[in-house]
């Protein structure tokens, strides 16, 4: 069955990094477009960035724009996503999962999941 199980979630301070990591099992990881999503205690899950099966083609939520980076390597089955000046709002659970839709270009065609992975912390402290 699909596994999805993220990693590198801790804690960081404001300005700071973290990376993440998604690594794939069960499916065939580079026939799906993937995404990150987070979500916060009370509230939904929010799309956060998505990357076509080239792994070049990727589309971020206005409030990551120009700080979060997704990549794939469909050779190790493995998503990541790089954040870089983590401001404290950005303080999540972050899911990755796969697409419904291959060639999504906004967050409502992102939004429709197939499926999604457990989670990792993110927190990040002013």
């Amino acid at each position: 069955q699909v596994q999805l199980v993220e990693s590198g979630g801790g804690l960081a301070q404001a300005g700071g990094s973290l990376s993440l990591s998604c690594a794939a099992s069960g499916f065939t990881f580079g026939a799906y477009a993937m995404s990150w999503a987070r979500q916060t205690p009370g509230k939904g899950l929010e799309w956060v960035s998505g990357v076509w099966t080239d792994g070049h083609t990727a589309y971020y939520a206005d409030s990551v724009k120009g700080r979060f980076t997704i990549s794939r390597d469909n050779a190790k089955n493995t998503l990541y996503l790089q954040m870089n000046s983590l401001k404290p709002e950005d303080t999540a659970l972050y899911f990755c999962a796969t697409n419904l839709y291959s060639y999504c270009s906004d967050y409502k065609c992102f939004s429709n999941f197939e499926s999604v992975g457990q989670g990792t912390q993110v927190t990040v402290s002013s």
